[in-house]
């Protein structure tokens, strides 16, 4: 194995290696094969990734903005718009009392360890991450809760610091409030602590540094106490990095020292990985923190935290460049690119699984990204439908790189980043051996539907996995106040497109997420992603017509009945077309009714459910596997399944030829857009158990602990 020693690690690891020498006495070497292997069961670690952490009433030590006066507390809270939040993937605020709740529902379970793998905060601002780490450091002096933080690609945003802001923070009148930092385009000129800028907006702008990005050296440096260096109470800790004796001979002070900031550095070019790896050609090469690190906090468990970070120097960019903006976000980069630009850290992955088997440890692993597909195999259809690029399909793992990744030997991985819930199984034979990895998708706090995870180690290779939902968070409404006066500005405005008044009705946070992700389809997803064809059939069709269609057989084409219909349609026949369009849709009627009641439903039922609905539940599934059952009614399950069978039955082409649409016949188009769209929710809603469920490792499989009975009753 490669691995990359920082000049600064190797003068330590020379410094101590004396003291290493003369002060171990043995007792902490980590290969000693006489000591029997320690039993580890009963052991209990919680997973968070993705908290997008915002501190609702964060102090601006610049005095720069004071917030808006809440009533409830009298504090000034500092918070994005609500209509930001229901227009984003996350929640900014109401996320805050969430993550509160969670940490009391961990505490109140007798866990002691909780792992962030990934986006703990939303773009490493200032002024949020002393709000965060504020509250670690609460729950650590109080409950003696310790925390394990891997960088995602919001925290931070860039290797190093960069200026940045927000144009959508709540400000006074329910109007957006811009804040931004020196370096902007926004706050040219400013040089001060803080400013005032004048502009074309309702509000004047603030200057802050407060809201800059920090980078790696400053987000280590206010959460070393979480994660990113070593205690003397751990039982080991290593990284990359650290020198090649310290596994043998392992030592707190050594290990405190290489783990250092300025010890954990690699060489990045736009190609590939520097270093040993750096092959003729590479340009645009620097050195940039990696913060992977490996972890014994309870004797047997060793907890792999993975920097999955690529943060790959933009093509023609200075070498040894430490400006921030000189490098690509990490956003969809993931393991497709840590497997050409992150080679020393796989290796050290591989490494350091034959080192746990030599030692008897129990290896979990976590990190921002998923190691495998998260949309059950439905990649390709969801790209043929909605197109390439979108739906995030640069984030899913190739099966090549989940390969990789298997060949490594690492068992368990959780991973973030998507904000699903979902659990993903690669099983590879190479070589003659088989290698199993098993993707465990923990959900976000901030959004639908709000939970975390936690995985119970199990004798002989066993681990249980339980989704845990937070449904009742306290003061989960106590910034409503500001939302109703948002609102009313918006109103007034006459913005066509606000939000729904009726979220601040919300009973529960639970609910509120909810509408979270009911919103965000209305608002984004419909908009943007979805195909205008196919958005033309959603919104004007309910259930009923959507079974009838399933059935019709017709040489009536798109265009035809755009016209018999009176609608402007080139070449397009005559108005007599529409009688025997409705001949036709008479007999799919009849076939639909017999349809439906040989599954024991009735016709008349589909029309319960129209388009959008069915819009919000492809999402709800999407982001919640099985745990959104509960969200969409029972009997309609049953339904979109008969519809995803019906169509699956179809003859069609997946792909119909740009253009063609209005001179294919109806039922066709039908097929083939809707025939896709009811495979890819099926496929949400069949993956593997990602509720409650035990993984064995040993036998290489997921085993639901919910009851079977329940879960096809309620498909």
């Amino acid at each position: 194995m490669k691995l990359k020693l920082s000049v600064l690690a190797v003068a330590s690891a020379v410094l101590l290696a004396g003291c290493n020498d003369s002060l171990n006495d043995g007792s902490n070497d980590t290969t000693d094969k006489d000591q029997p292997p320690v039993e580890v069961s009963g052991v209990k670690i919680a997973f968070m990734p993705d908290i997008h952490f915002h501190d609702v009433y964060g102090d601006f030590k610049d005095g720069s903005f004071d917030g808006l006066y809440n009533s409830v507390t009298g504090k000034g809270a500092t918070i994005r718009t609500m209509q930001s939040q229901m227009e984003s993937t996350r929640l900014f605020n109401e996320n805050y009392f969430a993550m509160i709740a969670a940490l009391d529902d961990v505490v109140e379970r007798g866990i002691k360890h909780v792992a962030l793998p990934g986006d703990f905060s939303d773009d490493g601002q200032p002024v949020h991450m002393r709000g965060l780490v504020e509250i670690f450091d609460h729950y650590a002096e109080k409950y003696d809760l310790e925390f394990f933080a891997a960088p995602g690609n919001h925290d931070p945003t860039r290797p190093f610091s960069i200026p940045n802001g927000k144009s959508d923070y709540l400000g006074e009148g329910g109007k957006e409030q811009r804040i931004y930092s020196r370096g902007t385009e926004h706050c040219n000129g400013y040089a001060g602590d803080w400013t005032i800028v004048q502009g074309d907006w309702d509000l004047p702008q603030v200057c802050s540094e407060e809201v800059q990005e920090w980078g790696y050296k400053e987000i280590m440096d206010i959460l070393a106490p979480h994660g990113f260096h070593p205690t003397p109470e751990h039982f080991y800790f290593e990284t990359p990095y650290s020198s090649h004796g310290a596994r043998e001979h392992y030592r707190y002070e050594t290990a405190y020292i290489e783990s250092k900031f300025e010890n954990r550095f690699f060489e990045i070019c736009h190609e590939g990985t520097g270093g040993d790896y750096k092959k003729e050609g590479y340009t645009s090469c620097s050195m940039v923190p990696d913060t992977t690190y490996l972890v014994e906090p309870i004797e047997g468990v060793w907890l792999m935290a993975i920097d999955a970070n690529v943060y790959r120097p933009k093509a023609g960019s200075d070498d040894n460049s430490e400006n921030g903006n000189d490098f690509d976000g990490s956003s969809n980069a993931g393991y497709n690119m840590m497997l050409t630009h992150k080679e020393h850290v796989i290796e050290w992955i591989a490494d350091t699984v034959e080192a746990a088997k030599e030692q008897n440890k129990v290896l979990i692993s976590f990190s921002h990204f998923p190691m495998t597909d998260f949309y059950n195999g439905a990649s390709e259809e969801i790209e043929d439908i909605f197109g390439e690029g979108n739906f995030q399909l640069k984030r899913v793992p190739e099966d090549d790189t989940s390969r990789a990744l298997a060949q490594t030997g690492l068992g368990i991985h959780v991973g973030g980043h998507m904000h699903f819930n979902d659990t993903g199984k690669k099983q590879y034979n190479i070589g003659g051996e088989t290698y199993t990895l098993f993707n465990i998708q923990a959900p976000s706090l901030a959004g639908y539907i709000p939970a975390y995870k936690v995985l119970e180690i199990l004798p002989q290779g066993q681990v249980e996995v339980e989704t845990v939902i937070i449904e009742e968070v306290p003061r989960f409404n106590e910034l409503f106040e500001h939302y109703a006066e948002e609102h009313a500005h918006l109103t007034a405005m006459g913005k066509e497109d606000a939000w729904t008044r009726e979220i601040l009705d919300s009973k529960d946070y639970y609910q509120l997420t909810d509408w979270h992700i009911k919103e965000l389809t209305r608002l984004r997803f419909l908009p943007n992603e979805w195909p205008q064809d196919l958005k033309n059939m959603l919104f004007n069709m309910d259930g009923k017509q959507m079974l009838i269609l399933s059935k019709l057989e017709t040489d009536i084409t798109v265009c035809q009945l755009k016209a018999a219909l009176d609608i402007p349609c080139t070449d397009a026949f005559a108005n007599e077309d529409l009688d025997k369009f409705l001949q036709d849709w008479t007999k799919a009627k009849e076939k639909a009714t017999v349809l439906a009641n040989q599954h024991g439903m009735s016709l008349m039922s589909f029309a319960e459910w129209d388009g959008t609905e069915l819009a919000t539940d492809f999402y709800r599934l999407r982001n919640a596997d099985e745990l959104a059952f509960r969200d969409i009614k029972q009997s309609r399950l049953p339904q979109y399944k008969l519809l995803s069978d019906e169509l699956s039955e179809m003859n069609t082409e997946v792909r119909l030829p740009a253009g063609s649409e209005d001179h294919t016949p109806v039922g066709q188009v039908f097929k083939v857009r809707f025939g896709t769209l009811f495979y890819i929710l099926d496929r949400f809603a069949t993956g593997e158990a990602s509720d409650h469920f035990l993984i064995d490792t040993e036998l290489g499989e997921i085993i639901d602990l919910k009851k079977v009975a329940d879960r096809e009753a309620m498909l």
